[in-house]
């Protein structure tokens, strides 16, 4: 397996990874799929830090960050996302992933990294719990997907 910055050729895969999330899961609250020329943009505008894991040049998932809050005062912090293809799920996929995210943002002067997971996605509060991550917030009911409120669980790891 190697991690390598994201390019848009791999907006296909990348696409049919993430897209049945949105439309199928509760993992992200959002409903909205994601585009080509979208997801072309968010590579473009995220350079190296947007990652995608790929074997035999199958790409199994991707981790990239962006901007936490607007403001100056939040210029340290990033959120993150991190979408694996079910197949590469408990193979070290998603660690490997973050390892290099991880330094990617360190050598970019990053103090935090935050996560917010969806509460019904306990394999996701584990996994970050499992690399170091901290879990400092629950937020009861501002989500909703699928006729329900769901909590946002914030997890953060200082670099």
């Amino acid at each position: 397996m190697i991690i390598r910055q994201a390019v848009p050729g791999d907006c296909p895969a990348l696409l049919a990874i993430w897209n049945p999330l949105i439309r199928d899961t509760s993992v992200t609250f959002t409903t909205v799929e994601k585009t080509p020329e979208g997801l072309a943009a968010d590579i473009a505008a995220r350079g190296p830090a947007f990652l995608v894991a790929e074997e035999a040049g199958a790409v199994l998932g991707f981790a990239s960050y962006g901007t936490f809050r607007a403001g100056p005062g939040y210029a340290w912090t990033v959120e993150h996302t991190v979408i694996l293809d079910a197949a590469a799920r408990g193979r070290g996929t998603g660690r490997a992933l973050m390892t290099r995210l991880e330094d990617t943002a360190r050598k970019g002067g990053l103090h935090v990294l935050v996560a917010g997971v969806s509460g019904e996605n306990p394999g996701a509060i584990a996994f970050h719990t499992a690399i170091g991550f901290e879990q400092v917030g629950r937020m009861p009911e501002v989500g909703r997907k699928f006729g329900r409120w769901m909590d946002l669980v914030l997890l953060q790891k200082r670099l």
